[in-house]
């Protein structure tokens, strides 16, 4: 092949992966957004809510590494339907066990649906096998924005949602999960007829084709923790990547309760929310074209910079809802800022071989830590106050500014090479 097809197949595959993560955002987004209300409902106790979120981001970091591993065997297309099918099952599953009125079924329904999490991560990953080295970050940020469309519009479908499920027969609050359904089986079409030819195999053909000899691949979680070991620069983006997630979701996921306990009336506190999500996504082409051009680890600081300063915010000013708002854009803003810049420098920094193994487990940590930081804020939040929770998260900061500054500013020349 030429560089000429080179440059359209990947243009090809920005485009697919960008309409599936449309498709995708928009079906977790109305399923997610009742996800809690009907885990309240089934179990018959507000104590129940949490844990529908909860089991879905244990399903995204279950699914991870099998998903990559399929796409290191088969590649892409086919581990992007495969995670969209399982998505689609686990919608099904909610909606069958909300009928049955079976909370260990439906959390086990939100388990199996957190497999459209694990797309979600692995499609940025996707969008970086044939990225040529100085447009990499650029090219992984705009499948990330799409993903704007479909989380801002996601919620929205709520009213429609409920109006098929009524169409249907459903049970109540289930309507969202028979659209998250339609969504994922489009998206797991979309992947399977569009997604040719396949990105990550083209790219081990290109190799191949230009004299590159490949290792035989390594394989499963000790091998990624072999690899990691190796690559100090491989080590610290997933570092990064786990414990910016951390800070982003210990905060988000107390701010709603925070602002209720306050007495902040609802659609507040979902403006709120929204905002910061927008800035979880919308501005990631800009923090992907600084990763480009400044490096990966002047952007990872950066990001550390935006976090350490919406913390500082929350706590100077926890009880003003304007301040509060501005400091979860800014959390938004760091995290996007840390996750483009982290996936980039932890793409180019290992082996093409072993490129789907590390990242299956760095989308597995990633989760974890989103999960463990979500928990572990609970219990903070409860003991100190919000105030001081925010304090409490800066130490995952300085980890990450620690660890990205233990590499020297010899980093650079992996993020330029």
């Amino acid at each position: 092949m030429t560089i000429l097809d080179y440059v359209s197949i990947q243009r090809r595959s920005l485009r697919v992966l960008a309409t599936g993560q449309v498709l995708g955002g928009l079906g977790m987004g109305a399923a997610f957004s009742l996800g809690s209300l009907l885990t309240a409902e089934v179990g018959g106790s507000p104590a129940y809510a949490g844990l529908s979120a909860t089991m879905s981001t244990l399903g995204t970091a279950l699914f991870a590494i099998p998903l990559a591993r399929l796409a290191g065997r088969v590649g892409r297309r086919y581990a992007l339907a495969t995670g969209g099918t399982i998505g689609l099952i686990g919608a099904i599953m909610v909606i069958v066990a909300a009928s049955a009125n079976s909370l260990p079924f439906l959390l086990f329904g939100m388990l199996v649906l957190g497999a459209g999490g694990a797309v979600n991560l692995q499609t940025r990953f996707a969008a970086a096998d044939l990225a040529k080295p100085e447009t990499r970050a650029r090219d992984l940020s705009l499948v990330v924005w799409a993903t704007t469309i479909g989380v801002v519009a996601g919620p929205n479908l709520v009213g429609p949602g409920d109006a098929l499920g009524e169409t249907l027969g459903l049970p109540p609050l289930t309507g969202a999960f028979a659209l998250a359904a339609i969504a994922q089986l489009f998206a797991a079409i979309l992947y399977l007829t569009s997604l040719r030819p396949d990105p990550l195999l083209v790219a081990r053909q290109r190799q191949v084709s230009e004299g590159a000899v490949q290792a035989p691949a390594k394989k499963g979680f000790g091998a990624a923790l072999k690899i990691l070991a190796a690559t100090p620069v491989a080590a610290v983006a997933v570092f990064a990547l786990a414990m910016s997630h951390a800070t982003m979701v210990a905060v988000m996921a107390m701010t709603p309760v925070h602002l209720a306990l306050h007495g902040v009336i609802i659609p507040l506190i979902g403006l709120t929310i929204s905002l910061h999500t927008a800035g979880m996504y919308a501005f990631s082409p800009i923090f992907g074209w600084l990763a480009d051009r400044w490096g990966r680890t002047t952007v990872i600081l950066l990001g550390q910079a935006i976090l350490l300063a919406s913390l500082l915010v929350n706590f100077s000013a926890p009880d003003s809802v304007p301040a509060v708002t501005v400091a979860l854009v800014l959390l938004g803003l760091g995290w996007s800022a840390a996750t483009v810049a982290s996936s980039a420098l932890l793409t180019e920094s290992v082996e093409p071989q072993d490129r789907t193994t590390v990242q299956g487990f760095s989308d597995t940590v990633m989760s974890l830590a989103g999960a463990g930081g979500g928990a572990l804020a609970g219990l903070v939040l409860a003991a100190v106050g919000y105030g001081l929770l925010n304090i409490w998260t800066i130490s995952l900061v300085v980890l990450v500014v620690i660890a990205v500054l233990s590499l020297g500013w010899r980093t650079k020349h992996h993020a330029t090479a």
